[in-house]
């Protein structure tokens, strides 16, 4: 019977394996790799502390971190959590190679960019085609950009590409937008900001990195190229949480609704942190921040109550 499971292995789980070694909570600690997200990206410049740091460096160095401090307390298992399940004592943590016991568990297991599932997007995956502005948008100072999407997130993309970049223009498949109207607005009145409507991606062209994407008016059924090196994609993203949907409560999206004072989910014994839950915003150093937080109200609740 373990003290605590994490599952996660991105920012918010280690940040979670670190302090609980260090409280000497008996904690297992499941994850098919290290890094979460963020591992992808070739140079990641908002990781406090380090101005630069490759995401397969980053990962590495939450690896390092946590294994210095496991010794005895913490156990680290290579699986993919696939079942949760309440029991007498707590809770069931299933994975493709065994099921563990738990008094309490801390979700931190992230989600995952909606893809653009269109011809070329693979292939310019990461050579032109990204889904993060605040990571990649550096790398295109000075050029003409494109923010495939129409909601909060790819305004907000939009707006810090324009501190970078020559011009943004935003693909948006209907003539209405799911962001704020006040967003909307204040990115309209950029100079360097360029809105197409009805537009529908159909394709991203290239050679050894992308120079372009075709969309298609879906009013005119004309195919139009727009020529760029930079192709940012802002369509959602899915929380990885199915795994947890019998034992806790998931929101229209998907995510884990949370108490923002203590990161708890409304199922007594269970916390979550991160990009999985319902937070305003996510990024890694508040995944960090919220993992931390959460740790500190197991262990009280571990230890006090």
């Amino acid at each position: 019977m373990y003290d605590l499971t994490i599952i996660g292995g991105g920012p918010a789980g280690v940040s979670a394996g670190v302090y609980a070694a260090r409280k000497l909570l008996k904690t297992l600690f499941i994850s098919p790799e290290f890094g979460g997200q963020s591992i992808v990206s070739d140079d990641i410049q908002n990781w406090i502390g380090t101005p630069h740091i490759a995401g397969a460096q980053l990962a590495k160095d939450l690896e390092t971190h946590l294994k210095a401090y496991v010794g005895d307390v913490v156990d680290i298992k290579n699986e993919y959590a696939q079942d949760i399940a309440k029991t007498d004592s707590g809770f069931s943590v299933t994975t493709d190679k065994g099921t563990y016991e738990t008094k309490t568990i801390l979700i931190a297991t992230g989600s995952h960019r909606r893809k653009l599932e269109i011809p070329g997007a693979d292939t310019y995956d990461h050579r032109g085609v990204t889904y993060c502005a605040s990571c990649d948008g550096p790398f295109f100072t000075g050029q003409d950009v494109v923010v495939v999407g129409g909601g909060n997130a790819a305004f907000e993309s939009a707006a810090q590409l324009l501190a970078y970049a020559k011009s943004v223009t935003l693909l948006n498949r209907s003539e209405t937008f799911r962001a704020d109207e006040l967003t909307v607005e204040k990115l309209k009145a950029h100079p360097h900001f360029t809105i197409i409507t009805s537009a529908i991606p159909v394709e991203i062209i290239g050679d050894k990195l992308a120079t372009g994407i075709v969309y298609e008016d879906a009013k005119t059924k004309e195919r139009i190229t727009l020529h760029t090196p930079g192709i940012f994609v802002e369509i959602g993203a899915l929380p990885t949480t199915t795994f947890a949907k019998n034992v806790v409560e998931l929101n229209d999206q998907g995510y884990i609704p949370v108490d923002p004072r203590t990161q708890q989910t409304k199922t007594s014994g269970i916390w979550a942190a991160g990009d999985c839950t319902d937070g305003l915003y996510h990024q890694n150093n508040i995944a960090a921040g919220d993992a931390v937080k959460a740790l500190e109200d197991i262990y009280v609740h571990l230890k006090t109550r």
